[in-house]
């Protein structure tokens, strides 16, 4: 993939950047692995509003991705886009006509042959036990629980690697520079999440976040004080001074929010390094 700049015809489009689509070999994607997509603008069940926001943007169907596959063998026909997520995803089929939805790794090509279990080999697309993958390996979609599924590192870009071996237990060292115990029966998937680039497409103009799903957003501080916390007061004031919150009260901008008793806090080696200024 590679981003492609947009020419100043308009104050739009002056430092626009979209992707160029050039690693997507299929357009269309397979009927029998879509379902509906419902959106609900950040509505409960009641109709009240509860995340804030949300709502408009284009219609989007919901690509089936199999996080687990255990076993078998697979051939990749087509390198795919999919609406809902940053990363490009993989069309794969069984020698018994069977199709399925993965994330590819970067470098995936059409036509190699992607192994899944005790077979697989350490190369990139290919899944396996943690126990059975050497200490350095970097992976990707990696299961928390075995069986589970894939639930790490699985946006565009990202990869952890495999940094000790403890008898039932592995260490790995996660994109957010954690590290973190998990159990050597969980899987991953060896390589980097494909779509590196995505983290450099600048949208560059209101319309394209109202696309995605994005309504606008005010900022507490052009607000009343009855409505914000940070309200009121003459002209342009900092937060500094008040302890930035939410318009509910609660602490905000950089407060752990990480229960200090969850269980799978023995499982932390080193914790995420602090944002600067934080």
């Amino acid at each position: 993939m590679a981003v492609r700049l947009r020419k100043p015809v308009t104050n739009a489009q002056r430092g626009l950047s979209v992707d160029d689509f050039s690693d997507v070999t299929k357009k269309t994607p397979e009927k029998s692995l879509l379902t509906k997509k419902k959106k609900r603008s950040g509505r409960n069940n009641q109709g009240k509003i509860t995340v804030r926001h949300q709502g408009g943007g284009v219609k989007q169907k919901y690509r089936i991705i199999d996080f687990k596959m255990l076993s078998g063998e697979y051939t990749v026909e087509a390198i795919e886009y999919d609406p809902n997520r940053s990363a490009r995803i993989a069309l794969l089929s069984a020698t018994d006509g069977k199709k399925s939805y993965i994330l590819s790794p970067l470098g995936l090509k059409v036509g190699k042959k992607i192994r899944f279990g005790e077979e697989a080999n350490v190369a990139t697309g290919h899944r396996r036990k943690l126990a059975d993958l050497p200490v350095g390996t970097l992976i990707y979609n990696i299961e928390l629980n075995p069986g589970q599924g894939g639930k790490l590192v699985r946006s565009a870009g990202a990869s952890a690697q495999l940094m000790a071996k403890e008898g039932e237990l592995v260490q790995i060292k996660l994109p957010s520079s954690e590290i973190r115990k998990v159990s050597a029966d969980c899987m991953a998937s060896v390589g980097t999440v494909s779509n590196p680039e995505y983290q450099n497409i600048k949208l560059g103009k209101a319309g394209r976040v109202r696309k995605m799903g994005k309504r606008p957003t005010v900022r507490g501080s052009a607000m009343n004080p009855v409505d914000h916390p940070h309200g009121g007061g003459e002209g342009n004031q900092p937060i500094g001074l008040k302890h930035p919150k939410t318009p509910w009260g609660a602490p905000a901008l950089g407060v752990i929010t990480r229960k200090k008793k969850k269980p799978s806090t023995k499982f932390i080696v080193r914790k995420r390094k602090k944002r600067r200024g934080k």
